[in-house]
């Protein structure tokens, strides 16, 4: 029994031996083939090697498994299951012949399918995450950039000419006048936007058309409207006064019409007297602000004017004899037949009427010819400002030009004989003028109340608004409490609620004009005050107004007088070499446009925005980008910036371009 075993060892460890030399040496012995071994000592042999591995836990190799901690559990007799066993077994019987390698090759081929497919796992999982932290990141930073600019928060390296020391944009911004809080409205994205191209284009060139009108066309037109050829009146049929109501801009045009009214019913004209305003606060009588012999004067080839009613009819009681005619007597814009067929009979009745609150109360069309022509007569050549008021306009035009260049072309217009001091001083200064862009903010407390319109105050502008129109505009109030007006946003989409100071400065920044523009603007008691103000001086440092150019004595003899100071405005706005409007309804805009146009020979701009476009523009605040505003803005304004005749029943005043007024040279 024992040689028979060891035999069958000894058999086992020489074919064994033969397979190791064979393995390790290919080219010296071929390996036996499988049916040179018999059954029986397969049989032996297997078992012997079963035997052989049980009995040997003390060799290097057993002892290094056992003493491993991540060894395989396969290697543990106690834990083999009978299956598990039988494989070790295997595998040993198969390293014995020589064969081992091919079963280490296949659970290396495994060990490493499972590494790259865990490699590929955490890969995969690296990657994702990644890709998640860059898409936080880009939100991240794009969150932080948004807040930065709703909170006005773009800088500029570049200092500012003017102000001392390096200020930035948004240093600049955030210094809002003292007292009440800055009302930011629905804008604070919009301007910091054009905050930022302000700073970006300082190096760019403006629009070619921004400072300049359509010279062509313009020019062919010039100021015909001193020309008379008819008689004087003799003024035979009674007398005719007037009270006018209203600010400076609405007296100017009720006296231009007393004079054509006076002219077609042959009467003579007292001086008009102005109507207190509770609104307006001012007592300025006609001799306060216009030259009055003047007046006479230059009429006189067309009516005869008298300061005073003759003697016998100053104790009659005017309105006991029904010569007292109101503003609801006479419908707005009143045909001449009107007066023909209503008022003229009380003139040869009573030899006196007097109208009260004499407003619109005459139309445009159809008049004819030579009343229309008086009518434009009047007002670019009769009304001229007292020298009080000329030479303090000199004084604003000036220091508007920053004491340099010559005369502008409508000073001698507006100035009169204060004209040849700017002439003198520039003679004595090589300095070049400086251009300056005017801009009138109809923003005052009267306009914005009766306009009906929100302007982003919420409940508490809401209801100060409503208890100024219970102040000063009672008719309205009931009509409010008594139909169905439009709402707000209505009004707005139609283009009837006035650009905001917001708004307009907006318009300027997208049509082009520099950080570093001078601006002059007019109608500086707006509504919010100096709070309101911070929007446009942050944006263009080099805002004016008359009285920050102008010191407290020079301004003192116009304290409390708003007509008078008014018409400083007016000075500035119509010298001005581009004027931008916030309101073509504006009276008093129409006005120093219609003076521009006469007197420009073609080369003062205005800018007329439409508003109704603009609103559409202005809805999509939140959401559109500056680029696309910039070339919307300029679209909409560049179409009301062509030259046109006067279109029919529309002002003389804004649209003097018309045969009555203005001849052209064709």
């Amino acid at each position: 029994m024992v040689s028979g075993r060891t035999r069958s060892m000894a058999s086992a460890r020489t074919l064994s031996d033969t397979a190791l030399e064979s393995n390790g040496k290919p080219n010296e012995q071929e390996p036996p083939e499988s049916d040179e071994i018999g059954v029986s000592d397969r049989t032996g042999l297997i078992k012997a090697r079963a035997s052989s591995f049980h009995a040997r836990p003390s060799s290097p190799s057993s002892r290094s498994r056992q003493g491993s901690p991540c060894h395989s559990p396969r290697l543990g007799a106690s834990r083999l299951s009978s299956n598990d066993r039988s494989h070790a077994s295997l595998f040993w019987d198969l390293k014995e012949l020589g064969l081992g390698f091919l079963w280490d090759q296949n659970q290396q081929l495994k060990v490493k399918r499972k590494a790259a497919k865990a490699w590929y796992s955490r890969k995969r999982v690296k990657g994702l995450v990644g890709l998640i932290g860059l898409v936080g990141l880009f939100f991240l930073v794009n969150w932080i950039m948004l807040s930065r600019l709703q909170d006005h928060g773009v800088d500029s390296k570049a200092g500012v000419s003017g102000i001392s020391g390096s200020v930035s944009i948004r240093e600049k911004w955030r210094k809002y006048g003292k007292g009440k809080r800055p009302q930011k409205g629905t804008y604070g994205r919009m301007l910091a936007l054009a905050a930022h191209a302000l700073a970006e284009g300082q190096n760019k060139p403006e629009p070619k058309d921004l400072w300049q009108e359509p010279f062509v066309p313009a020019s062919a037109w010039r100021p015909c409207a001193d020309q008379c050829n008819w008689e004087a009146s003799e003024g035979n049929n009674g007398y005719i006064m007037v009270t006018a109501n209203g600010g400076i801009n609405q007296q100017r045009i009720a006296v231009c019409n007393a004079v054509v009214v006076a002219r077609l019913l042959n009467s003579t004209l007292v001086v008009p007297r102005f109507l207190y305003s509770s609104v307006w606060r001012d007592v300025s009588q006609f001799s306060d602000i216009y030259q009055e012999e003047h007046f006479i004067n230059y009429l006189t080839p067309d009516i005869r004017i008298v300061k005073e009613l003759p003697e016998d009819l100053r104790s009659l009681d005017l309105e006991a004899v029904g010569s007292i005619v109101t503003d609801e007597n006479i419908m707005k814009e009143a045909k001449p037949s009107f007066y023909l067929k209503k008022i003229l009979p009380i003139l040869f009745k009573n030899r006196v009427i007097h109208f009260f609150g004499f407003g619109n109360r005459l139309a445009f069309d159809p008049i004819p010819f030579q009343l229309q022509r008086l009518r434009c007569r009047c007002n670019f050549h009769a009304l001229q400002f007292v020298p009080k008021i000329q030479e303090t306009g000199a004084l604003l035009l000036q220091r508007l030009r920053q004491h340099g260049g010559h005369p502008g072309r409508l000073d001698h217009y507006l100035i009169g004989q204060s004209a040849e001091s700017i002439k003198k001083e520039s003679n004595n200064r090589a300095k070049k003028a400086s251009r300056y862009l005017a801009l009138h903010l109809r923003f005052e407390i009267d306009m914005v109340a009766h306009s009906l319109c929100e302007f982003g105050g919420g409940e508490e502008e809401r209801q100060e608004l409503e208890a100024f129109r219970e102040t000063h505009f009672p008719a309205l109030t009931l009509l409010k409490k008594t139909t169905k007006l439009p709402s707000p946003a209505e009004l707005r989409s139609e283009g009837l609620c006035p650009l905001t100071p917001e708004e307009a400065i907006l318009m300027l920044a997208a049509l082009g004009f520099k950080r570093k523009a001078h601006i002059f603007v007019a109608g500086s008691q707006i509504y919010g005050g100096q709070s309101r103000l911070a929007a446009l001086t942050s944006l263009y440092p080099n805002l004016v107004t008359k009285e920050k150019l102008l010191s407290s004595t020079e301004l003192e003899p116009f304290v409390n007088f708003s007509s008078q100071l008014a018409a400083l405005d007016f000075i500035g706005c119509t010298a001005a070499d581009a004027f931008a409007m916030t309101d073509s309804g504006s009276q008093f805009s129409s006005l120093v446009s219609g003076f521009r146009i006469y007197y420009g020979g073609g080369k003062m701009p205005t800018i007329r925005p439409n508003k109704r476009r603009l609103a559409t523009i202005f809805l999509k605040n939140s959401t559109i980008e500056w680029r696309v505003f910039e070339q919307r803005v300029r679209k909409a304004v560049r179409q009301t910036k062509h030259v046109q005749t006067r279109p029919k029943a529309r002002s003389i005043y804004r649209y003097p371009r018309c045969k009555e007024c203005m001849c052209r040279l064709d």
